[in-house]
């Protein structure tokens, strides 16, 4: 029996983090949907699938629904000896309506 090339039933979970486009807190939050590289997969929306969503936002709004909250990605910082770079007081932060306590 000859192999053909990659197949679905040894994904990975890096290979799956690039076809799917996710970021290391999208795979967490897959992981503890108890989801499988492979079943993300084949979630991939085809071309003429315009209504599904991308596999991103389709595990977000799913952790969403069962934990009540989306995971944040951790933002590494500049490495500078393990000093927090100072913050200048007029920054102003952006907080999206989604954010929003209201």
């Amino acid at each position: 029996m000859k192999s053909m090339g990659k197949s679905m039933k040894h994904a990975t979970w890096a290979e799956t983090k690039k076809r799917c486009r996710l970021n290391q807190a999208d795979i967490q939050m897959a992981k503890e949907l108890g989801m499988k590289p492979k079943s993300l997969i084949k979630n991939i929306p085809a071309p003429k699938e315009h209504w599904k969503a991308p596999v991103k936002v389709w595990v977000r709004n799913l952790y969403e629904e069962k934990f009540g909250k989306v995971l944040r990605p951790e933002k590494p910082g500049p490495a500078q000896n393990g000093k927090q770079p100072k913050k200048s007081p007029n920054t102003q932060q952006y907080i999206s309506d989604e954010e929003l306590p209201f």
